[in-house]
């Protein structure tokens, strides 16, 4: 029987099924060839090319193992590196990202039998951080190259540099503060008795300069008018004092220097946000499926927070315990009149009554009744920068 022409579905089909991957176990890492069945295997491993290999892997098998070893631990981190960078991520979804590629280095071949022993390894060398969750290991990359050290460095320095800028000014401000109320000199008010040499005397009192000239004009001219046209004197006189007085406008108290300095303090903490939002003793809601349906969308109270990002939940109903991360959870909202935690922004850490929901918006209203700022009121708080407290 001819082989199959080129454009026949039967050899489109073998090229098709040739590109994508097969099963490992048909696979020899030797040959760097994948067989598409057990007999083709078979075949393979009876072949004079196979037996050469296996010749010269049988002199020195260390050295072939570390060399596909170090491979494998290449292309896996740089696959991290490149595709990840230093994000929080799931070891299985690096490894089937790498696998994806038809010319991957097996993990058969390799030093480690599994990929958590892979994981460990790579916790133990300080390449990565690791971590054990109840969905498996997470791995995070160390990126330990030279510029981004450098960079790193750099930040930290001009954020230590505006933290010694901002205590300074804070300084100097207090300085300025101590200095003003030294300098001043509290007067005491004296108090003298009332005495009057002559009974016959009569107190007057001047209480301005408008009344004191209004009252003088009024004593020249009632020798000259009479009664009535004294009267009209003095109202026109009281009248021109009026529009005197409303015609200046008030004068606008200007802030001070700390004033000013403290209003830019506080709406830089009120804009300031963060990747983790995880506090004690609130209730959230379990979101992931992948614990099954028993624990899909129940509430859970947060018991103990780790490493910012992940924390140990309690089950409301069953009183289960579990150790989730935060993608996995959600923040509740309460009715009003509930009381309630920031959780991200400004006013972070800060306990509060519910006071209305804009379903609009996605955002509450808030009033804080804990700490320096108890009884502000708080307006815009997206929904998941505030949880009901247990």
């Amino acid at each position: 029987m001819g082989k199959s022409d080129f454009l026949s579905p039967k050899a489109i089909a073998n090229r098709i099924k040739s590109k994508g991957l097969q099963k490992l176990r048909w696979y020899c890492q030797m040959c760097q060839k994948q067989c598409r069945d057990e007999n083709g295997f078979k075949c393979h491993c009876m072949s004079e090319s196979h037996q050469r290999q296996l010749l010269l892997a049988s002199e020195n098998p260390q050295q072939f193992m570390d060399y596909f070893s170090e491979e494998f631990r290449n292309d896996f981190l740089e696959l991290l590196r490149r595709r990840f960078g230093t994000k929080r991520v799931h070891n299985n979804i690096v490894y089937n990202e790498y696998i994806s590629h038809r010319e991957h280095i097996h993990m058969n071949a390799t030093q480690w039998e599994t990929l958590t022993d892979f994981t460990k390894w790579l916790g133990r060398e300080g390449l990565c951080k690791v971590d054990e969750t109840p969905k498996g290991w997470y791995i995070q990359y160390i990126d330990r190259d030279p510029e981004t050290i450098r960079r790193q460095q750099e930040q930290e320095r001009k954020k230590k540099q505006d933290l010694d800028d901002e205590e300074k000014t804070a300084k100097f401000i207090e300085q300025q503060v101590r200095r003003g109320l030294e300098g001043k000199e509290l007067e005491k008010p004296v108090y003298t008795e009332l005495n009057r040499e002559n009974e016959e005397e009569k107190v007057t009192f001047n209480l301005n300069k408008g009344a004191s000239t209004s009252c003088a004009a009024s004593s020249k001219t009632s020798s000259v008018l009479g009664p009535s046209a004294l009267k009209m004197v003095e109202g026109t006189v009281k009248r021109k004092e009026s529009a005197h007085s409303s015609g200046q406008p008030k004068e606008k108290k200007k802030k001070s220097a700390l004033d000013e300095i403290m209003e830019l303090e506080e709406e830089k903490k009120r804009t300031s946000r963060r990747d983790y939002w995880l506090q004690p003793e609130i209730i959230v809601k379990i979101v992931t499926k992948k614990l099954g349906e028993k624990y899909h969308k129940k509430k859970a109270v947060v018991k103990e927070v780790i490493d910012k990002y992940t924390a140990v939940v309690k089950v409301i109903d069953s009183g289960d315990k579990l150790k989730l991360d935060q993608t996995h959870l959600e923040t509740v909202i309460p009715a009003p009149g509930t009381a309630v935690m920031v959780l991200n922004g400004g006013y972070r850490g800060n306990e509060g009554i519910l006071e209305s929901i804009n379903e609009k918006r996605f955002s509450v209203t808030i009033t804080i009744d804990s700490g320096p700022l108890k009884g502000r009121r708080v307006e815009d708080i997206l929904y998941e920068d505030v949880s009901k407290l247990a």
